[in-house]
């Protein structure tokens, strides 16, 4: 489903990416764990093209993205990724002047012109997945961080993206809105939705993902199934990490 291979990302003389390869086959979920600063957040969003790189190429089904893709010249290719890449940020960024409702077909309508009555059936749809369905006509302002954060999950699925990126969905919630945020994408893993989700709940990287990937110094130093990563990590880096964590 993606395949990055050597990629490279250079902010002026500062190398934040440093040849990492990474691939997550159809259906699984995939962790990225990490210190501050290991480039976790960078990466995802070179997935996508929400930033270029400059060296290495991702692989997004029969798309590829290398160092020559630029939105000036490749603004359709970018378009056709991001429709099959959904990306759920740390902060919600919902359109405070559209509601729930609103914000969920906003895209199917101006992206893909669907049709408007078809986009709000399916949008109450997953609206009830993600427990909001009484929300439907409320204002963004009008809900709670958690609340929120599983609107932003719902306007992603609206685009029925074959992966979705997760940046570290939950950082800006206290623990009890974190764990409905967690609820709603422990139950898209079940549902068998690709995904590579960053995450400082190591609970959920454990217990949910098929892999797990450390990320320290612009290098994936570790990775593999939870079990051979939380269980016997071989790289010391990701023994410290996991000790400050409270795994070890």
């Amino acid at each position: 489903m993606i395949a990055v291979h050597d990629l490279h990302k250079r902010h002026g003389s500062l190398e934040i990416i440093k040849g990492i390869s990474l691939n997550v086959a159809k259906g699984d979920v995939a962790a990225i764990i990490g210190p501050s600063g290991g480039g976790k957040s960078t990466f995802l969003r070179c997935i996508n093209g929400l930033e270029r790189f400059q060296g290495g190429t991702v692989k997004i089904g029969d798309y590829t993205l290398t160092s020559a893709t630029s939105p000036a010249k490749d603004a359709k290719l970018l378009q056709d990724v991001r429709k099959r890449v959904g990306f759920v940020f740390q902060q919600f960024n919902l359109f405070p002047h559209l509601t729930v409702l609103g914000n969920c077909i906003e895209a199917p309508l101006r992206v893909n012109g669907e049709e408007k009555g078809a986009a709000e059936a399916r949008a109450m749809e997953i609206l009830k997945r993600v427990g909001l369905e009484e929300k439907a006509r409320s204002w963004p302002h009008d809900l709670s961080g958690g609340q929120q954060q599983r609107v932003a999950i719902a306007r992603t699925l609206a685009m029925q993206p074959e992966c979705i990126l997760f940046d570290e969905p939950t950082s800006a919630l206290d623990p009890v809105m974190a764990g409905e945020v967690l609820k709603v994408i422990t139950a898209l893993a079940e549902a068998d939705q690709t995904m590579i989700v960053v995450t400082h709940s190591m609970m959920f990287a454990r217990e949910v993902c098929d892999h797990v990937h450390v990320f320290a110094g612009g290098h994936d130093v570790e990775w593999g199934p939870p079990g051979q990563v939380f269980g016997d990590p071989q790289h010391e880096t990701t023994r410290s990490f996991l000790r400050q964590a409270g795994q070890v």
